[in-house]
């Protein structure tokens, strides 16, 4: 009997990946909490995780050469814009280096979660395969 690894480890595969590309749009609005202009970016974890394991693929098709693809800009789902507790500061940047650090710890210990529990059902499946 063959074992379908997406029954065994669930939707935590998919959250893994989410908690990795969350990491990674929190520590550039880290690395930019100084440039003038830049606006933060977070992304909404429910709405990702719901695309992500959506089993209805429908997409736009393009019937044309010329046609633009339909899915520029949206290379990680659910990313948008974040709203900032404080008001404009001047220059037009909306980090806030304390509550990107909040969420970025917040999110490194998700991702430990989600680790955690794919370790253990990988673990699971090993003493099934050998039979103990």
């Amino acid at each position: 009997m063959a074992i379908n690894f997406e029954k065994a480890f669930g939707i935590h595969e998919a959250a893994l990946n989410l908690k990795a590309q969350r990491a990674e749009v929190i520590a550039n609005n880290l690395a930019n909490a100084d440039t003038p202009n830049f606006k933060a970016r977070d992304i909404d974890f429910k709405k990702a995780l719901q695309l992500a394991q959506s089993t209805n693929n429908s997409s736009l098709s393009k019937t044309h050469s010329a046609h633009m693809d339909s899915r520029i800009g949206t290379e990680i789902p659910g990313l948008s814009y974040r709203i900032p507790f404080q008001p404009d500061t001047g220059d037009g940047n909306s980090v806030e280096a304390q509550i990107e650090q909040t969420k970025f710890a917040e999110n490194a210990m998700q991702y430990q979660t989600s680790l955690r529990i794919l370790n253990g059902r990988i673990k699971g499946l090993i003493t099934a395969i050998k039979g103990e």
